[in-house]
């Protein structure tokens, strides 16, 4: 089958990025935290710390014993999405991104112009050279180029950092025996379980099911789909979007406390309806959850008609919130989170016909509000659940979706937004 896709995927992003900024990080193994406490946990490491086992999930204090030394890092996420944008500028001058997977990986299309093997090879070297020359040595890249994305993007993880690996049709299924089966997109715990009862234990047993085992693995279609997928088939792997949105928060020492962690999920539940009207779209579904010491949880959901109404959410928030336990209420919260669900965009959404006018008013309310907020900051007109943790909601990057600074930006005296630096300024702003 001819190659259709290239997969670049970032090493370490996170951390690159601060090495990039920061050149007394670089060659230091480093864990970029969401924020500066012993209870936290690594949301990134560098290579020489994933060396020592500091992973993603990793909590501080274990990455301090495995990796005596690593330096924690305050996430910036401003800095890296300024990065992601200025990466994709240079990959798209090279060849056309077809997809953004996430704020490190994206795909790009290789059947229009470089769909031979020595040409793909060239682009992806063409890449890799342009993010040295303009970006800077820190940011290195895997690079996959397979018939398609399951398959590039399996290639990106067989050798890193710094990768550049081709599959072809003689080079499947071979070449990933040696891999779990988690390691394939799509295959997760519970997916491995469901293949292990069916006697599938193996990626060479993955390959060597038929299609319609997998159909019944799978439950469905996607199980046939899959079957195609790993032999190099030209079937499109959808990008999951606007299905939820979510905002949740570590709580810093000083705001563990029944008080101040009712009012960060607030300023989580202001920022996540300001999001569901920035997309367009109203939820039906609100949950919310505690994590508290001891890794103890609280969480519940409550259902209610489609709105994007921030008032409306809240009702239900304090509804859910009246709901708890008295106990829990003497417990101490290290982290806070809220997350809208059953979305439908407008033009799905019947609006009350009561109160139409009403709501019409309110709306134009929220949009003042939200047009404040973008132009001033995000924490320039809040509703009052929020006193006093308006800087305690900070802007995340998730592995499905890139925020806007524009939109979720806390600071109201940041007018600019952090830019790469680049080793060599002048050539780079010559290419712009």
């Amino acid at each position: 089958m001819p190659l259709r896709t290239l997969a670049v995927d970032f090493n370490s992003f996170f951390a690159s990025c601060e090495q990039q900024e920061n050149p007394k990080l670089r060659g230091k193994p480093i864990g970029v935290v969401p924020v500066m406490a012993d209870s936290s946990c690594c949301i990134a490491a560098s290579y020489s710390a994933k060396s020592k086992g500091v992973k993603t999930g990793t909590r501080v204090t274990d990455a301090k014993l495995l990796c005596p030394g690593i330096e924690l890092v305050e996430a910036r996420p401003s800095l890296y999405i300024s990065y992601h944008r200025r990466l994709l500028e240079i990959i798209e001058s090279c060849i056309h991104v077809t997809e953004i997977r996430s704020i490190d990986e994206v795909e790009c299309d290789l059947t229009g112009t470089f769909a031979p093997r020595e040409k793909a090879l060239v682009v992806a070297r063409q890449i890799k050279a342009k993010v040295h020359k303009q970006v800077g040595p820190c940011m290195t890249s895997s690079i996959g180029i397979a018939p398609n994305w399951l398959l590039a993007k399996m290639a990106t993880d067989m050798q890193k950092p710094d990768g550049l690996v081709v599959l072809e049709d003689e080079d499947i299924p071979q070449k990933l025996l040696g891999l779990e089966l988690t390691d394939f997109l799509g295959i997760g715990e519970r997916m491995d379980e469901r293949l292990r009862q069916r006697g599938i234990s193996t990626v060479e047993g993955l390959y060597k099911a038929t299609r319609n085992e997998l159909r019944g693995v799978w439950g469905g279609v996607e199980g046939e789909r899959m079957y195609g997928r790993l032999r190099g088939e030209n079937i499109p792997t959808p990008c999951e979007k606007n299905k939820t949105i979510g905002h949740s928060h570590v709580l810093p020492p000083m705001l563990r406390s029944e008080a101040k962690s009712h009012a960060v999920l607030h300023r989580l539940l202001q920022k996540a309806a300001m999001r569901l009207r920035s997309i367009g779209h109203y939820a039906g579904a609100l949950s919310v959850y505690v994590t508290y010491r001891n890794d103890k949880k609280w969480s519940d959901e409550i259902v209610f008609n489609e709105t994007q109404d921030t008032l409306k959410l809240t009702e239900a928030f304090m509804l859910l919130w009246q709901r708890r336990h008295s106990c829990l209420k003497t417990m101490v919260p290290v982290q806070v989170g809220v997350v809208l669900s059953r979305l439908l965009p407008m033009r799905g959404c019947t609006l009350d016909l009561f109160n139409h006018k009403q709501q019409e008013d309110r709306d134009r309310l929220l949009h003042a509000m939200d047009t404040l907020n973008q132009t001033f900051g995000n924490s320039s007109v809040y509703f009052g659940g929020a006193f006093g943790v308006t800087d305690n909601a900070p802007m995340r990057i998730s592995f499905t979706r890139i925020p806007e600074p524009e939109i979720e930006q806390i600071d109201p005296n940041r007018k600019r937004r952090l830019r790469p630096k680049v080793e060599n300024p002048s050539e780079s702003e010559s290419e712009q």
